[in-house]
């Protein structure tokens, strides 16, 4: 574990200062980005000269000075906000609900007052740039909300990509949003825009010029200029926190070089094994399997760090320390899946969470010691709701019961869930006379037997399940409290009540692909883990001079097969495979959405690069004959 004093240097020297690079650029490139808004603004096809005259005495205005200190203003708060509220693991919000919850949440209702505050303040210096007569524009207004775009379209979400976007779709996202701003304006202005107007000019005593048309009216809503200069206002707005972003991305991603191992003490703690195992500050355990994924490919001087041995005693510390965190991760993400799974039974009905374990032992946990005796044990952490402000200091890496893991398939047995969703997953209504069967509405069959519930299955015309097969139980001669039974029992007419409503269904049902996006939410860390391992195995046939990596060698290859059917299985469920469809006009980072197909892919091609750089002699390697089989798919290509 990290100490604290090592932990706050890491924030200060990289994080924050990254952060800070990204805003000064970002407060350099202001006043380029306004004097071609004051250009575009004053634009005249007809008279060139003359606008590039006006242009340039209005950029050495005292005004437009006083408005680029406060556009500095917004670019600094807006870089605080970054640094505030950015995540490397997207919010995915499961149902409606949740995502009602988090933008209502008190932290982002802050933070959404602060934007519109600032987007009132970039508007009206943008109307005191234009000038004219948007000069005395004292109250702009924006309807849609930068804060809200930014929960649902995870503009706060930091991936680590090759490219993280380029200046060209900047501005084509700031125009197009501003377009969709304007259009709402516009729309909810005519419809609802003279109430507000009659009110606050009679509040504030204010004169209305009458040689305008009102902006109430078709007349006034065509006027051409006046939704030119909305339309380049709004661009210039969008631009403005859009770079700010990009600048961020840009900084927080980029690559930094872990030292593999250090001849002083003091420095030890920063070594590449000791981040990689680090649970507090997320963005250091990224960075360093990110860092761990471009040396094994790219490095062969720190790979020979990695297999070297410790003088004295001659152990592979470094070897160990990097295995037994790439295991763990796989490890980890295998019995998430897993969980998942079990979650979703074969007859479509959720599983208790003692079934769901029993289960796992017995099928998966027995499978993964058996082929990998020496996997070191899961790690679980107790991690809570992600909020915003401690995306950097948490650590997404759970446990099969974390904030993650929590069931995010459809909950067939809640009230909430709707008939289609029952028959999507499996499970039919005891009512209906689809239940039991495929083939004919007009044929009834029994059941599902289940163990756990003999009662249930008697009411559904199965009989009961056999002593043999029922374990034995014991006897519980305790009789609920009345006061327990009548609170059932009340709780299940609220239950029913609220089933029927259709605001509430819809509220509380699962969206299709949530669930999944959810699983694989931090699946680059595990995509990172899988290409650095594999690398660094096949590195291993010509670089390992000690045998190092011979000694695990079944241990890798017995979890790269168990998580691999892992995965197959999970692909086979409701909505995994498909894929969501693409945005071209969000700023958000989208590619959360694919992670699983990304992480599918890696898997792929790490057991493709360990077995076509061993070939047959992996037929020497301990594993276990049904991982072989599997193995023996891809030596022949068949995968």
């Amino acid at each position: 574990m990290f100490s604290l004093k090592q932990n706050s240097w890491f924030i200060r020297k990289v994080v924050i200062w990254r952060a800070v690079a990204s805003v000064a650029w970002s407060v350099i490139l202001l006043p380029v980005t306004t004097a071609l808004f004051l250009f575009f603004s004053r634009f005249s096809l007809f008279h060139p000269i003359q606008c590039l005259s006006e242009c340039t005495s209005l950029l050495t205005a005292s005004n437009t000075i006083f408005c680029l200190v406060v556009l500095c203003g917004v670019v600094l708060m807006t870089g605080f906000f970054n640094l505030e509220f950015y995540t490397l693991v997207p919010s995915i919000p499961c149902s409606r609900i949740a995502l009602l919850g988090t933008v209502l949440h008190p932290r982002q209702c802050v933070h959404s007052l602060v934007y519109c505050t600032m987007g009132m303040l970039v508007m009206w210096c943008a109307s005191v740039i234009i000038g004219g007569r948007y000069s005395t524009l004292g109250t702009p207004c924006r309807i849609e909300s930068y804060s809200f775009l930014g929960v649902v379209q995870n503009i706060y979400y930091v991936s680590f990509q090759p490219i993280q976007g380029s200046l060209p779709k900047v501005v084509k996202c700031s125009v197009i949003q501003s377009l969709y701003s304007a259009r709402n304006f516009a729309a909810l202005y005519f419809f609802f825009g003279y109430a507000p107007k009659a009110w606050i000019s009679s509040t504030l005593n204010l004169q209305i010029d009458s040689s305008l048309p009102p902006l109430d009216s078709l007349t006034g809503l065509l006027d051409s200029s006046l939704f030119y200069h909305l339309l380049i206002s709004g661009t210039f707005l969008y631009l403005t926190w859009y770079i700010n972003v990009l600048l961020f991305r840009i900084y927080v991603t980029e690559a930094y070089s872990f030292p593999v191992q250090s001849t002083f003490t003091e420095d030890a703690e920063l070594c590449l094994p000791k981040a990689l195992t680090e649970k507090n500050t997320l963005v250091m355990k990224f960075l360093a399997l990110q860092d761990l994924a471009l040396l094994s490919q790219h490095s062969p001087t720190r790979r020979l760090e990695i297999f070297s041995l410790s003088q004295p005693g001659g152990h592979p510390h470094n070897w160990n320390a990097l295995i037994n965190e790439c295991l763990s991760l796989m490890s980890e993400l295998t019995h998430r899946l897993v969980a998942h799974q079990d979650a979703v039974a074969s007859n479509g009905r959720f599983k208790s969470q003692s079934a769901s374990s029993d289960t796992k032992s017995g099928s998966s946990a027995s499978s993964v010691m058996s082929g990998a005796e020496d996997l070191p044990e899961t790690p679980r952490h107790n991690i809570p709701l992600r909020t915003p402000g401690s995306v950097f200091l948490k650590s997404s890496v759970g446990g099969v019961h974390s904030a993650l893991t929590a069931p995010f398939t459809p909950d067939l047995d809640s009230p909430f869930s709707s008939p289609a969703i029952r028959r999507l997953a499996g499970q039919q209504e005891p009512q209906s006379p689809w239940f039991g069967t495929v083939q004919s509405p007009h044929i009834m069959r029994r059941g599902p037997k289940l163990w756990s519930a003999s009662t249930e299955s008697q009411a559904n015309g199965s009989p009961p399940a056999s002593p043999a097969n029922v374990p034995s139980l014991p006897p519980d001669n305790r009789k609920p409290s009345f006061l327990a039974q009548w609170m059932q029992n009340r709780r299940e007419q609220v239950k029913s009540f609220l089933a029927k409503r259709v605001l509430i269904v819809y509220l509380f049902n699962k969206l299709p692909e949530a669930s999944s996006q959810a699983l694989f939410a931090d699946s680059q860390a595990h995509i990172w883990a899988l290409q650095g391992l594999s690398y660094l195995v096949a590195s291993s046939f010509s670089e390992d001079r000690f045998g190092v990596v011979q000694t695990t060698l079944p241990n890798i290859l017995s979890s790269l097969v168990i998580l691999l059917e892992a995965v197959d299985r999970h692909f086979k469920l409701p909505h995994a495979s498909s894929k969501p469809v693409r945005t071209t006009c969000s700023f958000g980072d989208s590619t959360y959405k694919t992670l699983r197909f990304a992480l599918r892919a890696a898997l792929k091609t790490s057991i493709y690069r360990i077995t076509t750089t061993f070939g047959e002699h992996l037929n020497a390697v301990k594993i276990s004959a049904e991982h072989r089989k599997r193995l023996q798919q891809f030596l022949e290509f068949k995968e």
